[in-house]
């Protein structure tokens, strides 16, 4: 399984496979509710043994895996190593030509517990670190800036120290001209010291905002370099030969009525699509037959909000504006449509204090994901391959540090299964330093044959993103084991709270898996077999039959 040593403490940072800005009228914005609600009355199977146990063990009350969610305001002597995260102001119209947020004036929206003591600690493996991810991070600006934080913070307590001496003189028996002289320098005093605390709010918001962009450390075995340098772990099957002319996902979906891109596209505008007939099926059966069966392996199954506060994306680490985002902004507003589940999902705990003993958390969501695809085009993006609206099953884990790296290999393990028992041809691969996002310590990406392509296109990842996003969403747990063998009452007794790790991974990306089912199960006749672990989700259905004329 995974390294049996806790990983490095990892620093914060900010990315993902998100990156840029569409704004759209939230007046005229579609969410497919109707679908959703199709999802939860779609017809399964009589629940057999495992199913009905599946069911019972992870349906536990959510209230009972926290010891409490903060409202407190944080302490001003904690700044550096724990700030609570707020909601983000209303974005602007404008927010899609917005510049970057980075004027020492500007205040961001939330703020991060970066270890920046650790930081400047460990400057070389940071700067490496940085290096090898191709980040464009600027470590010396927020060393600088640090340093210059704290000294300007030392500067405040000297004032401060100086304003409650010259109080104290005055509680004594003084002359008038000498009270006076006191009150003078205590007022001069205090409007030294807004001053100051105006300078440090600036500059404690440009250190967050510089560093928020240091990406997570990095695994020491995930290979160096750009997506070419990534390794195999893993290879399943063998690319089926066919002894007739094989016909992509597309020209099946046309000869089998199962799609309509020329709709969608008049309605919606490209890379949008209706599924029809057995498609709807295949969508559903999927999802529900993946849902049961991560749930047999303990996880609680979720739907989740599509639509998320834009600070709750940029906690995940996520780009809800910028050039490059793939995240779609609601115009007028704070909020975004979700590009995957693991965003309200990771907010589920957002600023709580979660005990040890609930630990590992657990969870399947099933969800519609929006993503703008900025850039995309060319053949390996046809079709259903990359699309705006589609719907997926993503896992989430929040646990301990130190097992954070045996849960990831039981996600990668869960999807090797999934993919496994539908019969297709696939690797694993250790993805590269070069094509991990800030968030992840480490990501593994499986990519199928897909024939029509002519070859392995991505179907999931899991990723392992240590403590970047706890710190960013305020998620952290306390040990039932006291801090001390000392018998003192109260929380003085109690362990300090720690950031738990979060891991993420795809359980099913619906279009990819349908993509992936068409082309490799298609018949001479133009039929498609429907898989066998499939057929009692779709109805007891075994073949699509091309539609008589």
């Amino acid at each position: 399984m995974g390294s049996s040593s806790s990983p490095s403490t990892p620093v914060p940072s900010v990315f993902h496979p998100f990156a840029q800005v569409r704004t759209i009228s939230s007046t005229t914005m579609g969410l497919g509710g109707t679908t959703l609600q199709t999802l939860k009355l779609a017809a399964i199977p009589s629940p057999s043994s495992s199913y009905s146990s599946s069911f019972r063990s992870v349906f536990n009350p959510l209230s009972k895996t926290f010891l409490y969610r903060r409202s407190h305001t944080p302490r001003p002597q904690d700044p550096l190593f724990f700030v609570k995260g707020f909601s983000a102001s209303a974005v602007q119209a404008t927010v899609a030509t917005a510049p970057k947020a980075t004027n020492p004036g500007v205040k961001p929206q939330w703020k991060a517990a970066i270890d920046f003591k650790w930081i400047r600690e460990n400057k070389d493996a940071v700067a490496a670190n940085i290096k090898k991810r191709n980040s464009n991070a600027n470590l010396e600006l927020v060393l600088q800036l640090y340093n210059q934080m704290l000294n300007l913070q030392k500067e405040v307590e000297r004032l401060r120290a100086e304003r409650n001496a010259v109080a104290n003189k005055m509680k004594g028996k003084l002359e008038s001209f000498e009270r006076q002289k006191l009150i003078e320098e205590g007022k001069n005093l205090k409007e030294g010291i807004l001053k100051l605390e105006e300078d440090l709010l600036k500059l404690t918001d440009e250190l967050q905002q510089e560093a928020q962009c240091i990406p997570n450390m990095t695994h020491p075995d995930v290979p160096i370099g750009g997506e070419d340098s990534s390794t195999i772990r893993k290879m399943v099957g063998i690319p089926r030969e066919f002894n007739f002319p094989a016909k992509d996902h597309l020209q099946l979906g046309k000869d089998l009525d199962l799609f309509d891109f020329d709709a969608a596209s008049e309605v919606s505008g490209s890379k949008f699509y209706y599924l029809k007939n057995e498609a709807v099926m295949l969508e559903m059966g999927l999802i529900n037959w993946t849902l049961l069966e991560v749930m047999k392996r303990g996880f609680t199954p979720l739907t989740t909000p599509e639509i998320v506060r834009s600070s709750v994306v940029e906690k995940c680490g996520f780009q809800p504006r910028g050039t490059n985002t793939q995240v779609y902004s609601i115009e007028g507003s704070d909020q975004c449509l979700i590009g995957t589940a693991e965003i309200p999902v990771g907010g589920i705990h957002m600023d709580s204090i979660l005990s040890a003993s609930v630990l590992p958390l657990k969870y399947v969501a099933v969800s519609h994901c929006f993503r703008t695809e900025a850039g995309a085009a060319g053949t390996a993006t046809r079709g259903l391959y990359r699309v705006h609206q589609f719907s997926k099953l993503e896992m989430f884990i929040l646990c301990q540090p130190e097992e954070s790296d045996f849960y990831h290999e039981e996600l990668i393990k869960i999807e090797e299964d999934l993919f496994s028992s539908l019969g297709l041809h696939y690797k694993t691969l250790d993805m590269a330093s070069g094509d991990l996002g800030a968030p992840a310590y480490r990501k593994f990406d499986i990519e199928a044959w897909m024939p029509g392509l002519a070859r392995f296109g991505e179907i999931s990842s899991a990723s392992n993103c240590t403590d970047y996003q706890s710190r960013r969403l305020g998620i952290r747990y306390r040990s039932s084991e006291p801090a001390s063998t000392n018998p003192k009452k109260g929380k003085g007794n109690l362990s300090p709270p720690q950031f738990v790790h979060t891991l993420n991974a795809t359980a099913c990306a619906v279009p990819r898996m349908i993509v992936c089912l068409l082309e490799n199960n298609q018949q001479e006749d133009g039929s498609v077999v429907i898989p066998e672990q499939l057929r009692p989700f779709v109805g007891g259905l075994e073949l699509i039959q091309p539609k008589s004329r």
